[in-house]
C-alpha cells in the first residue's frame, strides 16, 4: 500500500523551489527563509520517514482491517454524512495524537524531530519522525466505528497535505472567519515557536476549533522564535531522529528510583524529580 500523500511529493518539492525563489526575489528582513544545511536535513528526514512509513502502513492496514471486520457497524462511503463524520473524527484524533506527543516525553522523542529546525518554511513540513508507530492507537477507534480503512488512509493523507501549506512565513493572517475555524500559517507559526507563550499551543490539524475548545489556543503576537527551548547543534539526520531517545536513556540510567525512571519516560518533556 502506497500512502496517497506520496503522490503529492513532486508538487511539494516544486512549491519549495518556488518559495526559495520568492525569498530570493522578494526578501523580507523579518523572515528567515532557507538555509542549505537545514533544508537538506529536512528533506533527508522526509525521505527517511517515507522509507520507514511505507512498510509500516501495511501493518497499520492490517490493524484497521481487523478492527473493521469485528466492528458491529458499517458506514457506507456512498452516504455524504459519513465523509463529514470522517473529516471531524480524523481531525479530532489528530488533535489528541499531536497534543499527547507534546505532553508525554517518550512520544515527544519522535515528534521533536519536526520542531528541531530553527527555520520555518515549506521544507520544515517534510522534517518528519522516523518512528511513526506511536500514531496508530489514535486512529483505531475510527475503524471500530465502521470506517473502511481506505477512507481513513485517504483522510489522513488529505490532512497531511493541508498541513504542508501551513509551514510558511510568506502568508500573513487570513480573513478572520478562516482564522477562527481553520488552522492557518499564523496559528502554526505559534505552534513551532519556542517563546514561552507559544509552548505547547495550537495542536490542530485542519481545524483550530479543538484548540479553542480544549484551551490550547494561542494567537500569534510577538515575533516567533523557531526551534526548541534547547536547540540541537547538528544537521546529521540520524542524530536529529534519535537525540531525544538518547537523552531519555541517559536520564533513565542515572535515575535513582523506578518512580524517577518512569517520570523520565512518561512524564512531560523537561520533567525532573522533586529535589
Amino acid at each position: 500500500m502506497i500512502p496517497a500523500v506520496l503522490y503529492a511529493v513532486p508538487a511539494f518539492l516544486l512549491l519549495i523551489v518556488m518559495e526559495v525563489l520568492s525569498f530570493r526575489f522578494l526578501p523580507d528582513d523579518e523572515e528567515r527563509g532557507y538555509e542549505a544545511r537545514d533544508t537538506a536535513t529536512s528533506l533527508s528526514m522526509g525521505l527517511g520517514s517515507q522509507i520507514i512509513g511505507v512498510p509500516w502502513k501495511l501493518f497499520t492496514a492490517v490493524a484497521f482491517a481487523g478492527l473493521y471486520v469485528i466492528s458491529p457497524f458499517r458506514l457506507d462511503p456512498g452516504d455524504w454524512w459519513v465523509w463529514v463524520l470522517l473529516f471531524f473524527a480524523d481531525d479530532f484524533a489528530y488533535y489528541w495524537f499531536h497534543r499527547l506527543h507534546h505532553e508525554v516525553r517518550v512520544l515527544w522523542a519522535g515528534h521533536v524531530v519536526h520542531h528541531s529546525s530553527q527555520f520555518f518554511n515549506l521544507s520544515t513540513a517534510l522534517r518528519q519522525s522516523w518512528t511513526p508507530m506511536t500514531a496508530l492507537p489514535f486512529w483505531l477507534g475510527l475503524a471500530l466505528l465502521g470506517m473502511p480503512p481506505w477512507m481513513i488512509f485517504l483522510q489522513q493523507s488529505i490532512s497531511l497535505a493541508y498541513q504542508f501549506f501551513l509551514h510558511t512565513e510568506r502568508i500573513n493572517k487570513l480573513p478572520r472567519p478562516v482564522e477562527w475555524f481553520f488552522n492557518t500559517p499564523s496559528h502554526h507559526r505559534v505552534h513551532h515557536g519556542s517563546n514561552d507563550p507559544y509552548l505547547d499551543r495550537n495542536y490542530g490539524g485542519i481545524l483550530i476549533i479543538w484548540d479553542r475548545l480544549f484551551r490550547s489556543f494561542e494567537p500569534e503576537g510577538e515575533k516567533v522564535r523557531y526551534g526548541l527551548t534547547s536547540n540541537i547543534t547538528t544537521f546529521n539526520p540520524l542524530k536529529v531522529a534519535t537525540h531525544e531517545y538518547a537523552a531519555i536513556w541517559a536520564d533513565f540510567r542515572s535515575a535513582p528510583t523506578w518512580r524517577a525512571r518512569a517520570g523520565y519516560v512518561f512524564g512531560r518533556p523537561g520533567w525532573r524529580p522533586a529535589a
